[in-house]
């Protein structure tokens, strides 16, 4: 990592609450989380994340859900009829804002899902005011994607809505104390609105804002040139966004249509776009993913514990979705009730483990130019990294392959100069030892220094 500026620094003004610097995020689907589907029931888990080292609760969308075009028997809580409402489903605005003050009497923070590109068709916004929306050539409305048939897109040319907007995402912070948002398909609302959102969001209290986005990779079916001509959103508005790009190599890492040396290329290419103090989430399930494209056992097969190592472990915000730590393997359906099956947690240690030492070790803050990361060099299928601050350092090996790997001797690390934890078994080690450089078949070391 150089020590020269950022060419682009100046033009990144976000200025990230100082509690985000340690945190990792977890993603709760509300509606499958407990049996009861409901913000008491899920309450009841927030020590428990709390423990495993989570610094920030994202809460799936929590407002009525539109009944005309409603997919399967509850439809898609992205189709919003209400700004103001609660989805009675998962209970009333004082469960939500108990749940809120729970988990704030913790140390956690509440970011709330919110979707500002559409609404669902019958909204009552389609009536009182029509000409919020967009319409096609034949004034008819429009869907923000082609088989989006449940919501409409609204039109961000017309100023009236944008206050209504803005007064709605302030409402949900002054009243029930909430920290931030998630916000939909950021890429399709114009950059200019979230620009001017995030101070008076400010004006209230300071927010973390999260962008379903990812300027390094085409979202929201626009071309590449449509895709690069985006503004920034991570510029003024938003703290941090999808690290799309960086989850969709690790699923064709493991697919075999590339190799672990092109991770390399992503953060060459990360690192020119942005400055160390941006932030992107890395992850290997959320709800999309999950319901869509399949479980990350469907996915990355025996890679997807060594990869979850990796996405906790780079530079980046990790991201947990509800039911990994029960090693959930089944998608969750999206439009209908279907609870998780928790069986004990048996992931819970392993999630523990790696998000508490992000949590704690001064190499792994979030945007901090000042950390170092060094690529160890390796066999093939073998990805080593160290990260390193103020001689504290955590050393991360991943194995893709189906045979035990070791990583040949490393003299110039700081690590090395000192002695090791392994991380899992708590066992002391020097990088000297070829057993402390030894990475099983489709496995992981992650090494600490004993400071």
């Amino acid at each position: 990592m150089s020590d020269l500026p950022h060419p682009h620094e100046h033009r990144f003004t976000v200025r990230h609450p100082e509690w985000a610097a340690k945190a990792s995020i977890y993603e709760v689907n509300v509606r499958q989380y407990t049996p009861e589907g409901t913000f008491q029931a899920f309450e009841a888990h927030l020590a428990r994340l709390q423990k495993m080292g989570v610094g920030i609760v994202w809460l799936m969308p929590i407002h009525p859900i539109g009944a005309v075009g409603r997919k399967g028997s509850l439809g898609s809580p992205y189709a919003v009829q209400d700004y103001f409402g609660v989805n009675s489903e998962f209970g009333t605005l004082d469960d939500l804002k108990h749940l809120v003050q729970t988990a704030h009497d913790l140390g956690l923070r509440v970011i709330l899902d919110w979707v500002a590109n559409h609404t669902s068709r019958d909204n009552a916004l389609l009536e009182q005011h029509p000409d919020w929306y967009q319409h096609d050539a034949q004034g008819q409305l429009v869907p923000p994607v082609a088989d989006w048939t449940d919501v409409v897109a609204l039109d961000y040319t017309n100023q009236a809505m944008r206050q209504y907007m803005t007064d709605a995402l302030c409402y949900w912070v002054r009243e029930a104390d909430i920290d931030g948002y998630r916000c939909d398909v950021a890429g399709l609302v114009p950059t200019d609105f979230w620009d001017e959102v995030r101070p008076a969001l400010e004006a209230i209290k300071p927010v973390f804002m999260l962008a379903e986005w990812d300027e390094l990779y085409p979202s929201g079916g626009l071309t590449w040139e449509e895709f690069n001509s985006e503004t920034q959103l991570l510029e003024k508005a938003f703290d941090m966004s999808f690290g799309l790009r960086l989850h969709y190599l690790l699923d064709h890492i493991a697919e075999g249509k590339n190799t672990l040396a092109d991770i390399d290329e992503y953060l060459a290419a990360e690192r020119e776009k942005y400055p160390p103090s941006v932030y992107l989430m890395h992850f290997t399930s959320n709800h999309d993913v999950n319901s869509w494209d399949g479980t990350e056992y469907e996915r990355l097969g025996p890679l997807a514990l060594s990869f979850a190592v990796l996405m906790a472990l780079l530079p980046g915000m990790p991201l947990l979705y509800s039911g990994q730590e029960a090693a959930l393997a089944k998608r969750l359906a999206f439009f209908d009730r279907d609870p998780i099956d928790w069986q004990d947690y048996p992931l819970q240690a392993f999630y523990t483990k790696l998000l508490q030492l992000k949590k704690r070790h001064p190499a792994l803050r979030n945007g901090d130019a000042t950390s170092r990361i060094q690529r160890l060099a390796g066999p093939a299928g073998l990805y080593g990294f160290i990260r390193e601050k103020n001689g504290s350092a955590v050393v991360v090996l991943i194995n893709a392959t189906a045979e035990p790997l070791v990583l040949p001797g490393q003299r110039m690390l700081v690590a090395a100069q000192k002695g090791l934890f392994d991380v899992f078994s708590g066992e002391a080690l020097i990088l000297a030892q070829d057993k402390a450089r030894t990475v099983p078949a489709h496995g992981w070391r992650v090494l600490r220094t004993r400071d």
